[in-house]
């Protein structure tokens, strides 16, 4: 990647998100855990919830070891995963994964700030690890510890 290249990716916008992540601490006690990994960079992503009685997230938590356009895509998951339930959680993920084929942008709030990644496929990976991981998650029985 050139400088040139890499100074549109890792826009200060994309830099600053990665901050936000230690607002959502990764909690071992959340009911809902799932994971998620990368098959082309090695990045992954952890994450856990806490429901709601009408089964949208309620609380959210995420252990993040990916680049910055992975911890900038989890911190945009992130901002709206907090009252969003599983099939629009799992839906969000479809629409994302089309969006980096070549597709509209998807209704989550904060996408277009990933839209420079949509040229390097080697990031697309990490952009999808928050949603995919939800998806884990959200899919498996509540945990009973």
């Amino acid at each position: 990647m050139t400088q040139g290249a890499a100074a549109r990716l890792y826009t200060p916008e994309l830099l600053g998100l990665a901050v936000e992540l230690a607002d959502y601490p990764l909690d071992a006690g959340f009911p809902w855990q799932g994971e998620a990994v990368s098959r082309t960079c090695g990045s992954t992503l952890a994450i856990g919830f806490d429901r709601a009685a009408d089964g949208t997230v309620a609380r959210l938590g995420m252990r993040v070891s990916a680049c910055a356009v992975g911890q900038a895509a989890a911190a945009i998951f992130a901002r709206e995963g907090v009252g969003s339930d599983e099939t629009a959680i799992v839906e969000a993920g479809r629409a994302v994964e089309a969006w980096l084929a070549g597709g509209t942008p998807p209704a989550w709030p904060g996408i277009e700030l990933l839209g420079p990644a949509r040229a390097h496929a080697a990031r697309h990976g990490a952009i999808l690890l928050p949603w995919r991981a939800a998806a884990n998650a959200l899919s498996k029985p509540a945990r009973r510890d």
